[in-house]
């Protein structure tokens, strides 16, 4: 019962027919191959254990890098408008064209932040009629806005459908909208065409 294996069970593993790969290998037969020494057994672990991190912290750290890494090169793509390092909602070639199209005109809503400041200042002069102009310019500036950003939709959404009529365009009007809200030198991506001149 506890004696050892008969020398019918030590012989080599050429004698045994089976197909290893596809049946499950009995525990009291022979490996087919040698016991690694205790040194290269280690060695292998640390080859294994040198790409993987040894703790949390490290496994963290190296998250962080790549986190940073891949920023930057967005940073990069956001300035340069290189398309492989976009962020998602900036990729294809639907968002570049609408981009285009946006920064090939003058839009009154590019300039509602600096109007807004100088509407702010006058209101809060303590003259009667220069808060009425503030008041009066206020509206004035967002009757503009409003007209000139649903004729900017309704432009960008025939040229799309002209020119992508296969691709999908959700959400591609409102991006451009709010791009217009952007001062040019401040869009992100960075503007890739001149002002007039058609994408």
């Amino acid at each position: 019962m506890f004696g050892s294996r008969s020398k019918e069970e030590k012989s080599p593993t050429d004698k045994v027919q089976l197909d290893l790969s596809k049946q499950p290998r009995d525990p009291e037969a022979p490996k087919g191959r040698p016991t690694p020494k205790r040194s290269e057994a280690q060695t292998q672990r640390r080859r294994a254990s040198s790409s993987a991190p040894a703790d949390r912290k490290e496994a963290s750290k190296r998250q962080r890098d790549a986190r940073r890494a891949d920023l930057a090169k967005q940073r990069e793509a956001l300035a340069s408008g290189d398309e492989r390092y976009l962020p998602a909602r900036d990729k294809g070639p639907v968002r570049r064209f609408v981009r285009d199209f946006v920064d090939s005109r003058f839009c009154i809503a590019e300039f509602f932040l600096p109007l807004a400041v100088v509407i702010l200042v006058l209101s809060m002069v303590r003259v009667g009629s220069l808060q009425n102009i503030a008041l009066l310019l206020w509206l004035g500036v967002i009757v503009l806005i409003v007209v000139d950003s649903i004729g900017l939709a309704f432009r960008m959404k025939k040229q799309l459908n002209e020119r992508f009529p296969n691709e999908p365009k959700r959400g591609a009007v409102a991006y451009g909208l709010m791009r217009t809200l952007q001062m040019r030198r401040l869009r992100l991506p960075k503007p890739q065409v001149k002002r007039g001149e058609r994408p």
